[in-house]
């Protein structure tokens, strides 16, 4: 069980974080604690397992990245785990998956890719395949954003 400050702390971290030179500081202060306290409060639910990890989200788009694709890929049960894993390392995959394969959708690992354009997604794509020698996949296409937020918990 967490307790009250650490919900505090879990909601105000979860979200975007105040753009400052030492944005810690800050939400310390609206929390009425010392920074130090703070930083050791996020390390100790990191250490517990309560925080998974702690990372920073780049918007894409404007990073130059406008295009994104999701390869779904046909992999032999035998080899779905050493070939998510092959995947997973790849810098230009963000997500990765295993999923049920259905009825009329034999894909069972997911993956998606960011590129500066369509071409560069299946370039990569391509890449990725070469590597795992897995040659059954197909690209599907963000064409439209309706919702992207963070998981918001308290």
């Amino acid at each position: 069980m967490i307790n009250e400050l650490e919900k505090k702390i879990i909601n105000l971290i979860q979200g975007d974080l105040p753009v400052t030179h030492r944005p810690f500081a800050l939400l310390a202060e609206q929390l009425g604690i010392s920074e130090t306290e703070l930083l050791a409060e996020i390390r100790k639910l990191k250490d517990s397992g309560v925080i998974r990890r702690f990372g920073a989200t780049l918007r894409h788009q404007e990073a130059g990245y406008s295009s994104n694709a999701m390869v779904v890929w046909k992999v032999p049960d035998e080899r779905l785990e050493e070939v998510g894993r092959a995947i997973a390392k790849f810098k230009e995959v963000t997500h990765c998956y295993q999923r049920e394969p259905q009825k009329d959708w034999p894909y069972n690992l997911y993956s998606m890719v960011h590129g500066a354009n369509k071409e560069d997604c299946h370039e990569i794509a391509r890449r990725l395949s070469r590597t795992v020698g897995i040659n059954d996949f197909t690209l599907l296409f963000s064409e439209k954003e309706f919702k992207k937020t963070s998981m918001e918990y308290f």
